[in-house]
């Protein structure tokens, strides 16, 4: 993941520039609500214009029917403003929720295209923070700053013009806070990007604990350390805290600075308006039509620095989102006519290292040469950390490998499109995933579109999985609840393999698939599965003996290399290692 605190080299105006593609479908419902909340805010410039005449005109030839007039003008002019930034509400708030949308589901699809290597990298609760904080940031960027830069930058513009037309001495006083604003404003907008980036990277942190925390409820209250999760959160909400507060005092203080300096410049043109008033230089109704003017371009001017920082954040949100959108996808590789002859699964010098790992560490597997025959089964044999499961993953390219190549059928998986991959090798991990849908759903995952209730019933019986999913309150249909946890884990491992067989592959990768069950349930779904790896070329990680003997030879794997290929009872004899570990001396997990 990105390191926090890192400053981008893009000014926030570039940053936001990406988004164009996401707003340019609904730029002219924007346009138009910019349009509709200029001609709203001048509308409030045209006010002092008529206390103007009402002073100089009505009120000094004291005509009460005058002022009723000028008041009934001042009436509808406030109805008017209301109206039109009402409407300018209603244009932008139905697109823009669209374009947050959009957004998102291509985050999410991103998310699902991206590699698992990535997936390894950044913590879960960062990517959620970008699809939720930081997209809900720039839609009240697109809905407000946006369009209240422009409209206030307008407004002040109009506003000065009109003060300059008035009294152009007074106008030039009112002017001299203009650079020190400037500079202000360029000084606060560099530190908030610093301070904006931290925060939101620091939201992420927080959701990443919150949801280990919730996932993992069962180890936290089994061990008993809500206590310790709980300083861990606290730690965090408290740096989060701090943070904000900075936020806070950088925004007090740029936005009293704006406050003060435009109030002392309109206090010098007030006293050296009424000079000019009582030397009859100038009229009354002009100096309260200066005055009022200048009040009425107090808030676009004060305003500026609470949009920079919208417009800042907005910036930063951009960024991280962008992030992951340009990460590289999985490539769907070349398409290819299918395979050629019936060989089988090839593995020929591979190697692999991950991404991350020291430049001076061992690879995981080093020149791993291997054959499984077509329809044979071969058991994966080795002790913690010789690189079982991460060989699993090469062959449906979970991973890829660093060197050397696999193929299946005589075809290089590299050439294969990842659809039409995924669509021959099946696989079962030790650790099952569900989603929270129903059982039958999580088991069709792994079948064709068209699979149905014929399918899903063999493979729950290969799985043995039939008898207690029928005692389920709504059989099959039966929601299985966040990641499955309301089954057990036996059951949650039957349902990932009946999720892995269900489609008839003719591969099948199976990592430790009956680590959870017991004697006579392993005894009963090894039975069924054998029938299933007559018709399929499977790799089974195994690491108990009964599970061995489903294969029709096995491998051992040490220290990332293939040390020796055999039968169950011809590796008991020749190899010492293998003997050990099928001991029960040698238990181990990966």
């Amino acid at each position: 993941m990105p390191g926090k605190d890192a400053v981008t080299k893009k000014s926030a105006v570039r940053t936001l520039l990406r988004l164009w593609p996401y707003v340019r479908p609904v730029q002219g419902r924007l346009v138009t609500a910019a349009l509709v909340a200029i001609v709203a805010s001048c509308l409030s410039l045209v006010i002092p214009l008529v206390l103007k005449w009402m002073v100089d005109g009505p009120v000094a030839a004291g005509d009460p029917g005058g002022v009723w007039l000028g008041a009934l003008y001042l009436l509808l002019l406030g109805i008017t403003e209301a109206v039109l930034f009402g409407f300018r509400r209603w244009l932008v708030a139905r697109p823009l929720a669209g374009v947050e949308a959009g957004m998102r589901a291509d985050l999410y699809r991103r998310l699902q295209r991206l590699p698992i290597a990535f997936h390894d990298r950044w913590a879960s609760g960062q990517l959620l923070s970008r699809g939720t904080t930081d997209l809900m940031l720039l839609r009240m960027f697109l809905a407000f700053p946006l369009t209240f830069l422009l409209v206030n930058g307008v407004t002040i513009l109009a506003g000065y013009v009109l003060l300059l037309a008035q009294d152009w001495t007074l106008g030039l006083v009112l002017l001299t806070p203009v650079v020190p604003l400037v500079i202000l404003c360029s000084l606060f907008e560099t530190k908030y990007a610093v301070v904006a980036r931290r925060s939101q990277d620091q939201v992420g942190d927080l959701t990443t604990v919150v949801e280990e925390s919730v996932l993992g409820i069962r180890i936290v209250k089994g061990f008993g350390r809500h206590r310790s999760q709980a300083l861990a959160f606290r730690e965090l909400a408290e740096r989060l805290r701090g943070t904000e507060l900075v936020k806070a005092r950088l925004l007090a203080g740029i936005w009293a600075l704006i406050t003060v300096i435009p109030e002392l410049a309109i206090g010098a043109a007030l006293v050296l308006g009424t000079v000019q008033v009582a030397d009859g230089d100038l009229s009354a109704g002009t100096l309260v039509a200066f005055l009022s003017t200048a009040l009425a371009l107090r808030w676009p001017v004060e305003s500026i620095g609470f949009l920079l920082a919208m417009s800042q954040e907005a910036a930063t949100a951009t960024e991280r989102y962008f992030e992951v959108m340009d990460e590289e996808e999985e490539t769907p590789g070349p398409s290819s006519d299918g395979p050629g002859s019936r060989d089988g699964v090839r593995f020929e010098n591979v190697s692999f290292r991950y991404p991350d790992a020291a430049a001076d560490a061992p690879p995981v597997l080093d020149g791993v040469d291997l054959h499984i025959r077509p329809g044979e089964t071969l058991a994966l044999v080795g002790g913690t950390g010789s690189g079982k499961t991460t060989l699993t993953a090469l062959v449906p390219r979970l991973h890829e490998a660093t060197g050397g190549r696999i193929l299946l059928d005589g075809e290089d998986i590299t050439r294969m499109e990842r659809e039409r991959l995924r669509e021959l090798v099946s696989v079962a991990f030790e650790e099952p995933t569900l989603f929270s849908a129903s059982v039958g759903e999580n088991v069709l995952m792994g079948a064709a579109s068209g699979a149905g209730e014929p399918e899903l019933r063999r493979a729950l019986g290969v799985a043995q999985a039939d008898g207690f999913v029928a005692a389920l309150p709504e059989g099959a249909a039966t929601q299985v609840g966040e990641q499955g946890l309301s089954l057990s884990g036996g059951q949650r491992q039957r349902l990932a393999l009946a999720r892995a067989v269900v489609g008839r592959p003719r591969f099948l990768v199976l990592d430790d698939p009956l680590s959870a069950l017991d004697v006579h349930t392993e005894a009963l779904v090894e039975a069924a599965l054998r029938e299933v790896l007559r018709d399929t070329t499977a790799l089974v990680v195994a690491h108990r003996p009964s599970t061995v003997l489903l294969a029709d030879r096995v491998a051992l794997l040490s220290e990332g290399r293939i040390a020796a290929v055999g039968t169950h009872h011809e590796l008991l004899r020749s190899n010492a290692e293998y003997a050990w570990l099928m001991s029960g001396e040698g238990t181990e997990t990966r």
